[in-house]
């Protein structure tokens, strides 16, 4: 709807209403929501993580970004193909100009990970990727939420704070997301339970290192160990040891069998970007800076987090047992001496 302004010039109150109704505030400050995304690297998580986020109506553009921009473009037109099945948006190849309005930049770019290798063994060759990838991003863009899925990505993620300077809420990895993910699967299987139901958490590194938080698992309120001892013929905790070295072993077996991992973690991807786009405060265990949880800062490492509109809100300091707290600080003292390494 058009009004006359006082100075003579017209009003349009409608786009007002609409640009008011896309804002959130965070922090205090009023951002706008501008529904662009970016995917930096379009080899096969990358280009998974772009057609899961194709389906998801959460944005209205998407431009890809890849060191083969032939490649890039390739991606875009079969992704674009079906978007006839799902709700309108533009999808292209581009360049990082690109990047000067997009509200989240999602960056899956580097040396995958190859049989026999931990992803900590990437770490030298990435963080070279890495900087140079965002000496571009900033030139372009100093706003938008960067989010981390490279491997090894709490050293990435703490790369990308420290050749950034963007402020930590809007740096997150996407950490043991996955990792809890393939956990409630397991256990679901195990208990013939919802996974939907089951509520644990995995934190720590996205790695070798990464823990169990087994002293608040639950299922549905129920807490865990309680749980499987009603149930005749439920685990106990030898099984559950199990399921977790499933977890943790998990990629290693996935990348023997067909080369790589992509699925779960674009849907992990796509779940981190639904938090964010619709401003849901919602619980997830992402990477990000620690500055005094459980005694340990100054590293990137997996906790419950909230996050919303603006990225990060808060980490949790969720209550862990005397050897859980143990396992953390020895799993933040793996990423740190690998975080001097590359300092050095």
């Amino acid at each position: 709807m058009l009004q006359i302004r006082s100075d003579g010039r017209y009003r349009d109150t409608a786009a007002e209403s609409c640009r008011e109704t896309a804002r959130g505030i965070y922090g205090g400050r009023v951002r706008t929501l501008n529904r662009k995304c970016a995917v930096i690297g379009c080899g096969f998580v990358g280009s998974t993580v772009a057609f899961s986020l194709m389906q998801s109506a959460l944005f209205s553009e998407m431009v890809l970004i890849d060191i083969d921009f032939r490649k890039a473009e390739g991606e875009a037109e079969d992704i674009g193909h079906g978007m006839p099945f799902h709700a309108p948006m533009e999808i292209y190849a581009g360049d990082y100009d690109d990047l000067v309005d997009a509200s989240l930049i999602i960056i899956t770019a580097g040396a995958g990970q190859r049989p026999g290798e931990t992803r900590l063994d990437l770490v030298e060759k990435n963080t070279r990727i890495f900087r140079s990838i965002l000496s571009e991003i900033v030139r372009y863009n100093s706003e938008a939420i960067l989010l981390v899925v490279t491997n090894p990505v709490d050293i990435l993620t703490y790369e990308t704070l420290r050749y950034s300077g963007f402020p930590e809420s809007r740096v997150i990895g996407s950490g043991t997301v996955l990792d809890t993910a393939r956990l409630k699967y397991l256990i679901g299987k195990e208990l013939r339970v919802d996974f939907r139901n089951v509520h644990a958490f995995i934190i720590g590194e996205h790695g070798d290192s990464e823990l169990p938080v087994w002293s608040s698992a639950n299922i549905s309120g129920v807490d865990l160990d309680h749980y499987c001892g009603s149930c005749m013929d439920g685990p106990g905790n030898a099984r559950l040891r199990e399921l977790f070295s499933e977890v943790k072993d998990s990629a290693y077996r996935i990348i023997e069998g067909k080369g790589a991992t992509y699925y779960a973690i674009a849907e992990s991807v796509r779940r981190i970007a639904e938090a964010i786009m619709r401003d849901e405060d919602t619980i997830l265990p992402v990477s990000t800076l620690l500055t005094g949880q459980y005694g340990i800062s100054d590293i990137c490492l997996s906790l419950p987090c909230v996050v919303g509109a603006g990225g990060i809100h808060r980490v949790l300091e969720i209550p862990l047992n005397e050897e859980e707290r143990a396992r953390l600080h020895r799993s933040a003292e793996t990423i740190r001496q690998v975080i001097d390494s590359v300092r050095g």
